[in-house]
């Protein structure tokens, strides 16, 4: 008896029926924005990620020598394998190009809640455009996203922000900043206690003043915002960015989903102007459901042409926690629509109905074990049959077969080249007296 890999993850039947619902759900709502799916390897060279990283990345990869002696790693991210393929065809592809793809990533980490080793993501990205509109359409797709899973304004929050006001705030004191280091800080603000915060900004190179000054500044609220522009050019630029972007967002009917939130910071180094992150608005899930923003510098800091760019990728694992928290994530079980059960010499007929059901579009099984009258009851059960079709050798001497509808027992004797006819979803009803 073997144990899976810690991080690594199976599934059954049952709960592929649900997770295959929330991935069909996402992506369907990115195809109507018009972004297009594409496919993408599991394996890439490792110097794609340690070239960008450093090699200290490599503990936190699946990375091996393959047969031919080549560095090799499993895929950890996304961005590294866009960047290559847009380097690949960037003078045939029309921009802006959209690109969603959903697949599973790797990385060794530590295992909690809703993050595993082995993870599913979609990623949902715009290259090509600068404009406010393209970060108002990610926000746009990520809250019909969720309302497509079914669940309610309530049930979420999406807090936005913008780095550029964070960096423009924090060299607008008299220090020697580092920046990278302070908005990590105001990443973990959230996670960490108050002291921890503080030291985490001093070390970075804020006085203990300073420090409590710039998460003062942290609290402005929307209204106050321009209030900001005064510390700094940058600052000012970012302001009017983000009311763009918000302005944007609200003729895309998402404006009331949004909570501006100036302590939202994604840790990732690479976002460079307006930034988001989903939350479980009752808290039940603790940590962040997904995120994503604006990431003008990665593309070509991967090989590819200075190439705007923004986008978010909501994790299976964290999103699944929310759907449940709101009880809108669907009954993990089978679901089947006929179970064609036969009874003597009647395969060919069994068959026959099997297919004219399938090509119907209905979910049908038949009998291929050669079990008895019971056991086939039993099995149809088993998989949530919900109208069982008997076709037994003494009914088709009087050229009938039998329906039975599985949640009350209800059946009926139905003429079987009548069966199932033109009739979109025949059951029970449509042949009773």
């Amino acid at each position: 008896m073997y144990d899976s890999v810690k991080g690594f993850r199976d599934f059954y039947p049952e709960e592929m029926g649900s997770r295959r619902w929330a991935m069909d759900t996402i992506e369907d709502t990115a195809q109507r924005y018009g972004f297009r799916e594409i496919g993408t390897p599991a394996l890439e060279p490792t110097e794609m990620y340690t070239d960008k990283s450093g090699e200290e990345i490599v503990e936190e990869l699946y990375s091996f020598e393959d047969k031919g002696g080549r560095e090799v790693a499993l895929t950890p991210e996304l961005t590294p394998t866009v960047a290559r393929m847009m380097v690949a065809k960037q003078q045939e592809l029309q921009k802006p190009i959209k690109w969603v793809s959903t697949r599973p990533f790797w990385r060794y980490e530590q295992v909690q809640q809703g993050r595993f080793r082995e993870f599913y993501q979609t990623n949902v990205d715009i290259f090509g455009s600068s404009e406010p509109d393209a970060d108002a359409e990610i926000l746009a797709v990520a809250v019909d996203m969720l309302d497509d899973l079914g669940l309610d304004n309530d049930d979420f929050e999406i807090r936005v922000s913008h780095r550029d006001i964070l960096s423009g705030l924090l060299e607008s004191f008299d220090a020697d900043v580092d920046t990278r280091e302070a908005i990590r800080a105001v990443d973990k603000r959230a996670k960490v206690d108050r002291d921890e915060y503080l030291d985490a900004l001093y070390e970075a190179g804020l006085s203990y003043d300073d420090a409590e000054a710039f998460d003062d500044l942290l609290e402005t609220g929307e209204d106050d915002l321009d209030t900001l522009a005064d510390r700094s050019e940058t600052v000012a630029d970012a302001t009017e960015n983000l009311r763009a972007v918000l302005a944007a967002a609200d003729d895309f009917g998402v404006r009331d989903q949004l909570t501006l939130s100036l302590s939202t910071a994604r840790g990732l180094d690479y976002y460079t102007g307006v930034v988001f992150e989903c939350f479980d608005a009752t808290g039940e899930v603790s940590r962040s459901v997904f995120g994503g923003g604006r990431y003008d510098d990665l593309i070509e800091g991967f090989g590819g042409q200075p190439t705007p760019a923004v986008g978010f990728a909501p994790g299976h694992a964290t999103l699944q926690l929310l759907c449940e928290r709101a009880g809108v994530w669907p009954e993990e079980a089978l679901e089947t629509d006929y179970y064609v059960l036969q009874v003597g010499d009647t395969r060919s007929t069994a068959a026959r109905i099997a297919r004219d059901l399938r090509e119907q579009g209905h979910v049908v099984e038949t009998d291929i074990a050669d079990r008895s009258f019971g056991a086939q009851m039993g099995y149809a059960d088993n998989v949530n049959a919900e109208t069982v079709v008997i076709v037994g050798e003494r009914d088709l001497e009087d050229d009938e077969i039998t329906l039975k509808e599985m949640d009350d027992g209800e059946q009926v004797a139905v003429p079987v080249d009548e069966f199932p006819g033109d009739r979109d979803r025949p059951t029970f009803e449509d042949f009773a007296e």
